[in-house]
């Protein structure tokens, strides 16, 4: 039977560990990595404060997209998507965590920036236009040059548009 829904028991009594909220208010960049958006950075960004720092910092935020061409590198993130109602694919998840800015002014989420699989670089267009900057490069890390360049491209979007 597929999953219906995610509740992640104690994430609203949990409290960030001494220091992460200001780490997070001091930042150059903060990356979201290519991790399931429901039950691993949507549990942390559940935690009481996380998601009001990360859409507060003055820092870009940039994520990396943990959907190419429209399946899941690895994991059950397709499951849990379909549990919460996002379609598994990158420009879905995207709008899932949302922009955080729309022509300078706040817009509720938390991209500043998104990096999606030459598969889905159709989805860069809309997505810009939406108010999240994407950029389409190879995002499987197949080695540590792969790996190396999808770092580089984060920081490249996150510092280029300041």
């Amino acid at each position: 039977m597929p999953a219906r829904a995610f509740v992640q028991t104690g994430v609203g009594a949990a409290s960030p560990a001494p220091g992460v909220l200001e780490a997070i208010g001091t930042a150059d960049v903060v990356l979201l990595a290519p991790s399931n958006p429901v039950v691993s950075i949507g549990t942390i960004l559940g935690i009481p404060g996380i998601r009001d720092a990360v859409a507060a910092t003055r820092a870009p935020v940039v994520g990396v997209s943990p959907i190419i061409g429209g399946a899941v590198v690895r994991g059950m993130a397709d499951a849990c998507l379909t549990a919460i109602g996002v379609e598994t694919d990158a420009a879905a998840v995207a709008r899932h965590y949302g922009a955080r800015r729309v022509d300078g002014a706040g817009a509720g989420g938390l991209l500043d920036g998104w990096l999606v699989d030459d598969a889905d670089a159709a989805s860069v267009g809309p997505l810009t236009a939406d108010g999240i900057p994407t950029r389409a490069l190879p995002l499987r890390m197949r080695d540590e040059a792969t790996s190396a360049a999808i770092a580089h491209a984060a920081m490249e979007l996150a510092l280029g548009g300041r």
